[in-house]
């Protein structure tokens, strides 16, 4: 397991680095962020993505349903001396703050969710009029697509590949490594909810999205902060090969909108 997955602050702080120099320069694209937008994160976590938004004068709202996330967030906002608004929910759930928000964020939360075409549909109702949900996610089958980097086996946070084994024999061996009920489960639930760039295509699309830009990822930008690795486009022709390009795709970055109800 790398550090930043038990050091909560390097974490925040890595986010906010890769958010600043890469997420928001990329959204600024479409979206007039210096001009006091609105940005609901779902999934925040401990709310790094969003500090460098409210540094800009964004008005930030975070929404996840760990209590230890957002107590961090909250935390860590007021020792940046940042304002931002940190809820603890369920986003399907939430009723307050519907179509409050010029931008909403799912930064590597949607390979998480089984539900994925509910929340898909759900989160829409967010949204101001024309506005954007930016979503980035890791393909499946990329080398680290099953976060078996948190992991406690130096040997399995490092092996890559791995996810991408048959189901039970997959678990057997995370068993036999030593990895705890509660990480295999993750990691099998991860497996379980797996997504690939097609299939997050065809869900946006029935959900009521149009996909106004995609960038895919050979080195992930997080990566940066991560390894120093610069950031680096998947070629476009290993991008328009559906079977090969999940296998190369470390990061998706996605700007869609709802289109108009006829």
């Amino acid at each position: 397991m790398q550090k930043r997955h038990t050091d909560r602050a390097t974490y925040f702080s890595e986010l906010a680095f890769t958010s600043e120099r890469y997420l928001i320069p990329y959204i600024k694209n479409f979206v007039d962020i210096d001009s006091c937008a609105s940005v609901l994160e779902i999934g925040c976590g401990d709310g790094g993505n969003l500090l460098p938004f409210s540094r800009l004068g964004c008005r930030a709202v975070g929404v996840d349903i760990s209590k230890n996330r957002i107590r961090d967030a909250r935390a860590f906002f007021k020792e940046s001396e940042a304002e931002g608004r940190f809820i603890y929910a369920d986003i399907m759930a939430m009723e307050e703050e519907v179509g409050c928000f010029d931008l909403l964020l799912c930064h590597d939360v949607i390979e998480h969710i089984s539900r994925k075409r509910e929340l898909l549909a759900g989160i829409g109702r967010f949204m101001k009029p024309g506005g954007y949900l930016f979503i980035a996610f890791p393909a499946w089958q990329m080398p680290f697509g099953g976060h078996q980097q948190i992991c406690r086996s130096l040997v399995l946070s490092k092996l890559p590949f791995i996810h991408l084994l048959p189901a039970a024999l997959y678990k057997r061996l995370l068993s036999a490594f030593g990895e705890s009920r509660e990480c295999v489960d993750e990691l099998m639930s991860i497996r379980e909810s797996r997504m690939d760039i097609s299939r997050f295509e065809r869900l946006a699309d029935e959900a009521g999205y149009s996909i106004i830009d995609r960038r895919i990822y050979l080195i992930n930008p997080h990566y940066q902060v991560k390894f120093g690795l610069k950031p680096r486009l998947l070629s476009k022709m290993i991008s328009a090969i559906p079977l090969l390009r999940n296998f190369f795709a470390t990061s998706c970055f996605y700007m869609l909108q709802k289109r108009p109800v006829c």
